[in-house]
């Protein structure tokens, strides 16, 4: 699958979140890279900043938190384009998950692991 179709799909992806949700967002921006970091080849997405539950009355002046979707270890574990389309969508609500301060083992409790 093209880089061009894969980022077509986390942007289709997005747009199934709640606008309530997306709203409420802040500070952050959503990055697909081809490849995890080195020793990270079976990572699928990555949320880097500061949660939501996390920010004080300090917070300000911050670079924004970045949320990565890795498009080949992604490709990797699908067997189709069905399986890629719901796995991007598994792994955006899943980082987003992760700015709005849930942890993973709230995520797998709830299906979203």
């Amino acid at each position: 699958m093209s880089r061009e179709r894969f980022e077509e799909l986390v942007g289709e992806a997005l747009d199934e979140v709640p606008e309530e949700l997306l709203g409420l967002m802040n500070n952050v921006v959503i990055l697909v890279e081809d490849d995890p970091p080195p020793g990270e080849s079976e990572l699928l997405g990555l949320y880097e900043g500061h949660a939501l539950t996390d920010r004080g009355w300090d917070y300000s002046g911050v670079l924004p938190d970045r949320i990565f979707i890795y498009r080949r270890p992604i490709l990797r574990i699908c067997d189709n384009d069905e399986d890629v389309i719901d796995e991007v969508a598994v792994t955006v609500v899943h980082e987003i998950a992760h700015h709005f301060g849930i942890d993973d083992a709230r995520l797998h409790a709830l299906g979203w692991g």
